[in-house]
């Protein structure tokens, strides 16, 4: 049982909230003004305080000046449209969340179920932090490189907040292991986490999957299917490889980030929802609105706070943490003790890891099982290849060509050449450097296999 104090000028609309929070079994108080709500304030903190931003004596946001005014106390904006700088104002400010008006009774009462008060946030970060000093780990993200303590700092500042969460990164960099870990640290955390890859499900069936569909809606809908929307409600919903969604329904994802309503495949009843959306994708989101896999308006959307991660090869002081905790699990599944050589942790730092800590775990797992003693050496990792050369000009791929100076295989285009040609020649070239190897084509490019199969089927490959 907490306490909340509602500051809205609209006296009737303050009784309503009042009478709603109550019924949640939380004690409530109304303030009309910003004076009211100080000295309100000072008599009894509130654990949450439902802010109006327009007041007669001022703006809501006044009450931020004092940091010690509301330091433990949960704060709750309510607005007449939730826009992209209501979302970015909440973050600054470090409110929890915000409501829509005229307030929705369902999403308030979810609101209130998920109090926590910031302090014990703050000490749960705090603990977070101490191990990862301690261990090189953060939640169940390992690595103690700078790259990686850059990402564990906006994790810890945007988990707390309800703010949209676009993570961008190559295959395999663990993405949605930082969506887990926005999902743990934030007050949704008893609630649901649904993550759902847009590339594995068929564009036929994707919009009943994440919208739901009424029975007969049609041919082989013999009953009411409820989507990832309504089956994530109250917790957070992680979007991986957004890019893959048809543009038609990146519209409908649209309307529910702007509104937090949706309609099921054959219904005319608007569902609400109060989810939290996390996405991803594995492509530069700027290339994918240029070459229309991502509306313009649905990256605003979701790119509120950004968060990249880096691939293995640019942070391979983590490569012995990574490969020693998964050494460990494996040892406690097989039941038997494993460790690596030094020589073998050398080549380990060594490779290029186009498929990032995913490839690392196979390639440690195949060597596990083929190491029979309890030591792994280097003669079961992968070897360095250089690959071969890159096909000269009129191959088949391009005006691809290798560099006289370095050998390094690069891509020569004509100015005026369309962006679909540039993508073609990219990706035949790619393909053909990788030595047709299509996981490794696909890491390298930073697109999905899907996109990749796609891409070499509309080639005739």
């Amino acid at each position: 049982m907490g306490h909340a104090l509602i500051v809205e000028d609209d006296e009737d609309s303050g009784r309503m909230l009042a009478s709603l929070v109550k019924r949640e079994g939380h004690s409530a108080a109304t303030a009309l003004s910003l004076a009211a709500a100080r000295r309100l304030i000072a008599m009894q903190p509130p654990d949450v305080l439902l802010l109006d931003l327009h007041l007669p004596d001022g703006s809501g946001l006044e009450l931020f000046d004092d940091p010690e005014l509301l330091a433990d106390t949960e704060v709750v904006f309510m607005t007449g449209q939730a826009s992209l700088e209501t979302s970015i104002k909440a973050l600054r400010l470090g409110a929890a969340d915000y409501l829509v008006k005229p307030v929705n009774p369902q999403h308030l009462k979810g609101l209130l179920s998920r109090l926590i008060r910031p302090s014990r946030l703050r000490a749960e970060l705090a603990q977070m932090t101490e191990q990862w000093r301690e261990t090189g780990r953060f939640g169940a993200m390992i690595g103690a490189s700078e790259a990686m303590q850059s990402v564990y700092q906006q994790i810890a500042r945007v988990a707390g907040t309800a703010v949209t969460v676009f993570i961008q990164g190559e295959s395999g960099t663990g993405k949605e292991l930082v969506a887990r870990s926005v999902h743990d640290l934030s007050r949704r955390r008893e609630q649901p986490f649904l993550a759902v890859n847009c590339g594995a499900i068929s564009p036929h069936l994707i919009e009943s999957e994440i919208f739901g569909h009424e029975r007969g809606s049609f041919t082989g809908a013999e009953r009411q299917h409820l989507g990832f929307f309504e089956r994530a409600h109250g917790g957070t919903l992680f979007l991986d490889e957004v890019t893959e969604m048809p543009l038609a329904l990146q519209v409908k994802l649209l309307r529910v980030l702007e509104s937090g309503s949706f309609m099921r495949v054959g219904s005319t009843e608007l569902q609400q929802t109060d989810t939290r959306i996390i996405a991803a994708t594995n492509r530069n989101p700027a290339e994918a609105v240029m070459h229309g896999a991502l509306r313009e308006d649905l990256l605003y959307r979701l790119n509120v706070f950004p968060i990249s991660l880096p691939p293995l090869r640019e942070r391979p002081g983590d490569i012995p943490l990574l490969a020693r905790h998964f050494l460990a699990e494996m040892g406690r599944e097989e039941q038997i003790t494993k460790r690596l050589t030094p020589e073998a942790e050398r080549r380990l730092q060594a490779l290029p890891w186009p498929g990032n800590v995913r490839e690392l775990r196979n390639a440690l797992q195949r060597a596990w099982v083929m190491a029979h003693g309890p030591q792994i050496g280097d003669e079961w990792l992968p070897q360095p290849q250089p690959g071969p050369p890159a096909p000269a000009r009129g191959a088949g791929t391009g005006a691809a060509a290798a560099a006289p100076d370095t050998g390094e295989p690069h891509l020569s285009v004509r100015v005026g050449t369309t962006l679909a040609e540039v993508e073609r020649q990219l990706i035949l070239a790619t393909y053909e450097f990788c030595g047709q190897h299509k996981e490794r084509t696909a890491a390298l490019l930073g697109i999905s296999m899907k996109t990749l199969y796609n891409r070499l089927k509309e080639y005739r490959l």
